[in-house]
């Protein structure tokens, strides 16, 4: 399973060569050697994946492949759907929402749910009600958020994948931060199971992280496309069928623009901004235009407009919460920043919810000219370097409100755009942690996108997973590309 990725291992299942009880046995020892190190995984099924599998999966591309949902904006029929709230700790899901679906029907073996920040507010990963998921390359670190069990637990070898969603940067900022793939895709491509709201498809995505390329393809192919009476229903389809197909085509000579310093002017951390340099290098040599250039926008009025949004939906969220459990807000339902956004700040009028989702559109057409010029835009996935576990602390709205803004400088604003983004790992730091950079595209080229990826994972391949031994009695190495 180290050495395969999740495209492989059903390559292997199908030829016969391993079965899916053997993988779900495999990952089933993996969780109960290591989630205790990384408390990347915070409810399992294992007994009802081995029925499932008795039973008979679904003839898909990823038949047999054990895969882990999210604990946020995801549902699995049986598993309490918590996000990472203590007031929701004992909500437990009726039936699987439509990305679990359609997982199914691709052949993947659902095993549980992992960690998130409560109600997806924090870029850290430290819920009050499961406790701090740590990194597997340094258990002191963050290993991101708001997807940060999934990324713990793909990096930390317990899954070849796992779902994460996106609302200023929770797929890209824990893939940076734990050395995989992590790729948003462009608003409207993949349906959101909890559609209705005015939240739903401003601002996230759901998607994954990965160890590669093609797995991360693989998984798009298996749960892009529109719901009936989706708002956001029109994009191109990938140029040769399906994103798989596409992978390993040339994506052919682009122009592709680098910045180091996010839109209000502040620089990457070192290592960050060296990391674009590099890979700016092996663009050029792989044929590439590169120049520095960057979109223009107002990343305060952005920030702001995504902010309201995201402070709105989690006041409905609770207030629908608590009518439905009929009683008032106690005292420890959730984590003094959810309540300092709920109880501290101004509520949002219709008018200001209007005007957000209006600045939200202003900031597309704003980004918008820069990709008649530019097919990429290359920046750095972080401005800063990894933080230890602790720094965004909920329990201190302050102290997450004086840090989480540089953890998304880069990111947040493809959700405000829509964009597609992608993380692809690009080295370490001098401490031996992940730096990640980060490519954008134009709306609905998230083929492009994945064909400069396998570029780069071809010219310089990164480490699938952190050693064990960082995290564990176990031995091991990094394991690497095959």
């Amino acid at each position: 399973m180290d050495r395969t990725d999740a495209v492989g291992l059903a390559e292997l299942v199908s030829a016969g060569e391993i079965s899916p009880a053997e993988l779900l046995e495999a990952v089933a020892r993996r969780i109960d050697e290591r989630n205790s190190d990384l408390n990347a995984v915070v409810a399992t099924r294992i007994e009802q994946a081995r029925d499932e599998i008795a039973a008979g999966l679904p003839d898909g591309p990823l038949r047999g492949v054990p895969f882990a949902v999210k604990d946020l904006h995801c549902d699995v029929a049986g598993l309490p759907t918590t996000a990472g709230s203590r007031l929701f700790a004992d909500a437990v899901a009726e039936r699987d929402g439509v990305l679990v679906s359609r997982y199914r029907r691709a052949g993947l073996v659902i095993v549980g749910k992992t960690n998130a920040a409560e109600l997806g507010l924090n870029a850290s990963t430290e819920p009050a009600l499961f406790g701090p998921t740590r990194n597997p390359w340094r258990l002191t670190h963050s290993p991101g958020g708001s997807s940060g069990g999934s990324a713990a637990a793909v990096a930390g070898g317990l899954l070849p994948a796992a779902h994460a969603s996106d609302g200023g940067g929770s797929v890209r900022i824990p893939a940076a931060c734990c050395g995989l793939l992590g790729l948003k895709p462009s608003r409207g491509r993949v349906p959101d199971d909890h559609g209705g709201s005015a939240f739903a498809y401003p601002l996230p995505a759901h998607h994954a992280v990965t160890r590669t390329v093609r797995d991360s393809a693989a998984l798009l192919d298996a749960v892009a496309g529109p719901l009936p009476g989706d708002p956001y229903a029109t994009l191109p389809a990938p140029e040769f069928g399906s994103f798989l197909a596409g992978v390993d085509r040339e994506p052919g000579p682009l122009r592709v623009g680098t910045a180091i310093a996010s839109a209000d002017g502040v620089p990457a951390f070192p290592a960050g901004a060296a990391a674009v340099g590099r890979i700016a290098g092996v663009l050029t040599n792989l044929g590439h235009r590169v120049d520095e250039a960057a979109p223009q926008w107002d990343p305060v009025a952005a920030s702001m407009a995504g902010a309201a949004l995201m402070i709105t939906q989690a006041r409905v969220r609770i207030a629908e919460r608590l009518a439905a459990l009929g009683r008032e807000l106690a005292a420890d339902d959730i984590e003094p920043f959810s309540r300092f956004l709920l109880e501290e700040l101004p509520a949002q009028s219709g008018a200001d919810v209007y005007a957000a989702l209006q600045t939200i559109e202003a900031t597309g057409r704003q980004v918008a000219p820069f990709f008649a010029d530019h097919d990429v835009w290359l920046t750095p996935t972080l401005q800063v370097p990894v933080p230890r576990l602790g720094v965004l602390d909920t329990a201190d709205p302050m102290a997450v409100f004086a840090h989480s803004p540089a953890l998304a400088a880069f990111t947040s604003f493809c959700n405000a755009t829509g964009l597609p983004a992608v993380s692809v790992p690009a080295g370490f730091d001098d401490d031996g942690l992940p730096i990640g950079v980060q490519l954008v595209g134009r709306m609905g080229a998230e083929d492009t996108l994945l064909r400069v990826a396998r570029q780069l994972e071809r010219a310089v391949p990164w480490p699938w997973q952190a050693p064990a031994d960082q995290f564990t009695r176990s031995r091991g190495t990094p394991v690497r590309n095959p």
